[in-house]
């Protein structure tokens, strides 16, 4: 099963240095506090989500001048003094133009991964929003990284807030990464296709959802298929009218037999937008097929 989930991420503060300066001082923290994934679920994979907004009369021009660069960092080792340097590991970067107004996804699972999985130090991460032409007030307009003053604003800061999205999974089923050997299968062994639960991975991309579906960009939702033979096997999850259906379909090939279909579903958390453009969290119910049987 697939999960995702929201962290905390506390800011403080950049100052305005220009591009020759140090990273630290152009660079905006983020710390991240983990403690809301359970320590039982495996961690796949991690991004930090950054809501970008259109920035109104910048003047930006010159053939770059359209464009910013986001670069997120890993901080590996904190400043020891005010003049110390900040160690960072180069996370994800993003072009983005300075009129697109949307989100923006950056891959920080390595880093992640060795805070949760590895269990080192984590000093958060690192900020930088860099323009070529741009004043050192201007750096980082484009990205909303911080809670604004205007009326109305801790109501947006809400909706529009640095998000931590984790992908993980609780454990059940099959890891995709695990393989086992197979004994060699002896000759004339018929082939299992009685009702059970098949793998379906749904890419909202391939369907078209991918416009207001912020996250998962898909997940496994499985799917029943196979044959309800008579006579009915306990394994085969039925009830007691699909066992006297089969029943009479074996004297009767007028009546169908029982067919397999899922008996236990369970839910997805999903990140959209709605018809107003705002970040929604929501459980969608009986997403994923969890059995089958032939009912």
């Amino acid at each position: 099963m697939v999960l995702f989930g929201f962290d905390p991420i506390v800011m403080s503060g950049m100052s305005g240095g220009g591009t020759g300066s140090r990273r630290q001082d152009r660079c905006l923290t983020a710390q991240l506090h983990l403690s809301s994934i359970p320590e039982d679920e495996v961690l796949s994979s991690a991004e930090l989500r950054l809501y970008c907004q259109q920035i109104e009369g910048a003047g930006l021009g010159g053939e770059e001048g359209g464009f910013h660069r986001i670069n997120v960092y890993e901080v590996l080792k904190l400043p020891q003094t005010g003049t110390g340097q900040l160690i960072t590991r180069l996370l994800d970067t993003r072009l983005v133009h300075h009129n697109a107004t949307r989100w923006e996804s950056f891959d920080v699972s390595p880093a992640v991964l060795r805070w949760t999985r590895d269990r080192l130090p984590n000093h958060g991460l690192a900020l930088e929003v860099l323009h070529l032409n741009s004043t050192p007030t201007q750096q980082g307009q484009h990205v909303r990284i911080s809670r604004s003053l205007h009326p109305g604003a801790a109501e947006d800061w809400l909706q529009l807030r640095p998000l931590l999205v984790t992908f993980s999974h609780d454990g059940k089923g099959h890891p995709l990464t695990r393989r086992t050997k197979r004994s060699p299968r002896p000759r004339g062994r018929k082939k299992n296709r009685n009702c059970r639960r098949h793998e379906l991975y749904v890419d909202f991309s391939d369907v078209g959802w991918n416009d207001w579906i912020v996250a998962p960009p898909g997940y496994q939702a499985y799917f029943c298929h196979g044959d309800c033979p008579f006579p009915l096997a306990d394994h085969l999850n039925s009830t007691n009218h699909a066992i006297v259906q089969t029943l009479v379909n074996s004297v009767n090939a007028e009546i169908p037999r029982a067919c397999c279909v899922p008996t236990e579903l369970s839910a997805i958390s999903m990140l959209y937008l709605d018809e107003h453009d705002k970040v929604v969290l929501k459980n969608y119910q009986e997403m994923v097929v969890e059995g089958c049987g032939c009912r």
